[in-house]
């Protein structure tokens, strides 16, 4: 029976319809042509409201016995459906800058968040381990990849190993909000496992980026070649030098006697890591701009011990808002226009390929280490999600071969880098997500003092 004024859920669809209208209503009131059909700011509007709403139903999908889904999944493919589907095809609006710029701020909130989860007992244990795991994986899938796109697509190999570095990288955006997922209910977080793969995913993305960079600077190379070849181990002393030296800076200001303290370390916190992660660009070096954020985060929180769960919760409810966008314009950025149907089958075998060696040397990796054979098994299925840095570097090789005039092959070239690319995120993101969120309860030893709350969650679901 309705009620005057609403009451119960008819007041609460009515109160999110009108935050909806608002969100849309605010931006076309200062800029009408933008926030209107056809604009950028409608395109990213739509696409965030209905990345939210495809997260909320995927994870209310109750199956017996497996846990819900991630709601990054259903994000991914909704931004997929926006940018692809005619007719709804809003994504294909939105401005690549703004698109490039709000997925780094994305990125740093969530890394941020990570590193202030970091376990620093956990990785000063496993560091030997965590390294082999981190640069072996993508060290052996580049080679892999490289040796066998020359037999199957003809690459020559300066061009497989640029394929290679492209698909080596795991994707932090969709492993970091998985792993707090479960980190969050309790799951591996005696053993370390998320502080683990976390920290393993950024440094493995600065291996990709790396070793991508240097390798088409080769092909391009008109400048200092030892200069291109040293400038993956700078990416990593000036990565995590900065984080360390601005987390260190975080211990000291603001300052004990300043009131309201938490809020000023949040901003400070934040407009810091924004800062690396474009400023870290500018100056060629981004892969240190994800590792500098997440190195401070962990430094800042290492002293600041329980006054951190005043900017972590914070941190935690900003995810809510650049999730859907991230995850959105992840999806957003397959095209399937740029799909070439001549190197789809054979693009695909080659992942596959990339992807066994991966997994084999993953398990390797940490087989004589201190964790049981489950969570070696997880540990190995975390690490197939690819995304982030494929959505952000898959172009690069074929706009860069565009502005110097390259030669109609080496267009082709740069084009089926891009295919393996949009291929790769296709095939692991969305099937990534699901393992992580479906084996982790299954895989993971539950901490004691989550068990009531898991036997809450499940009798609700029943």
């Amino acid at each position: 029976m309705f009620m005057c004024p609403p009451h119960g859920k008819v007041a609460k669809i009515i109160s999110l319809v009108f935050v909806a209208f608002l969100t849309w209503a605010v931006p076309w009131s200062i800029s009408p042509v933008s926030a209107s059909p056809g604009g950028n700011l409608f395109g990213i509007i739509i696409l965030f409201l209905a990345c939210t709403i495809a997260g909320i139903l995927i994870n209310k999908i109750r199956i017996p016995g497996i846990p819900p889904l991630p709601p990054l999944l259903g994000m991914l493919i909704m931004g997929f459906i926006l940018r692809n589907v005619p007719y709804i095809d809003v994504a294909k609006d939105i401005d690549q800058k703004w698109s490039s710029a709000l997925r780094t701020i994305a990125l740093t909130v969530i890394l941020t968040r990570a590193g202030l989860g970091l376990d620093g007992r956990a990785l000063l244990k496993l560091k030997w381990v965590l390294l082999a795991f981190a640069c072996f994986t993508s060290l052996v899938e580049c080679g892999v990849v490289a040796g066998f796109s020359m037999i199957l697509l003809q690459f020559p190999l300066d061009w497989g190993f640029v394929i290679g570095f492209v698909l080596c990288a795991v994707s932090p955006a969709v492993v970091v909000p998985s792993l707090l997922y479960l980190q969050d209910r309790g799951y591996g977080v005696e053993g370390g496992i998320p502080t683990f793969l976390i920290a393993g995913a950024a440094l493995n993305d600065v291996i990709g980026i790396t070793g991508f960079n240097v390798v088409l600077g080769m092909i391009f190379s008109d400048g200092n070649l030892v200069e291109k070849i040293i400038h993956g181990p700078l990416e990593l002393v000036f990565g995590i030098g900065a984080g360390v030296f601005l987390g260190v800076v975080l211990w000291y200001f603001p300052s004990p006697e300043m009131k309201g303290r938490s809020g000023y370390r949040t901003a400070l916190l934040l407009g810091l890591a924004i800062f690396c992660g474009f400023g870290s660009k500018i100056v060629h070096y981004a892969g240190a701009g994800a590792l500098a954020t997440l190195v401070m985060a962990f430094v800042a929180g290492t002293r600041w011990d329980k006054e951190k769960k005043g900017p972590a919760k914070t941190f935690a409810h900003l995810w809510v808002i650049f999730q859907p966008l991230l995850f959105g314009l992840i999806g957003a950025s397959v095209r399937i226009e740029s799909l070439e149907p001549e190197t789809v089958g054979l693009g695909t075998g080659l992942i596959l390929i990339g992807l066994v060696f991966r997994s084999a040397v993953a398990f390797l990796s940490v087989y004589w280490s201190v964790f049981n054979m489950k969570e070696k098994v997880f540990m190995t299925i975390a690490w197939l999600p690819k995304a982030t840095v494929q959505a952000a570097i898959g172009a690069v090789a074929l706009d860069m071969a565009i502005e110097n005039n390259a030669s109609e092959e080496v267009v082709a070239y740069g084009t089926k880098v891009l295919t393996l690319a949009v291929l790769s995120i296709l095939l692991t993101a969305p099937t990534g997500a699901a393992l992580i969120g479906l084996t982790g309860p299954k895989l993971l030893k539950l901490s004691p003092e989550f068990y009531e709350e898991v036997e809450d969650d499940e009798e609700k679901q029943a």
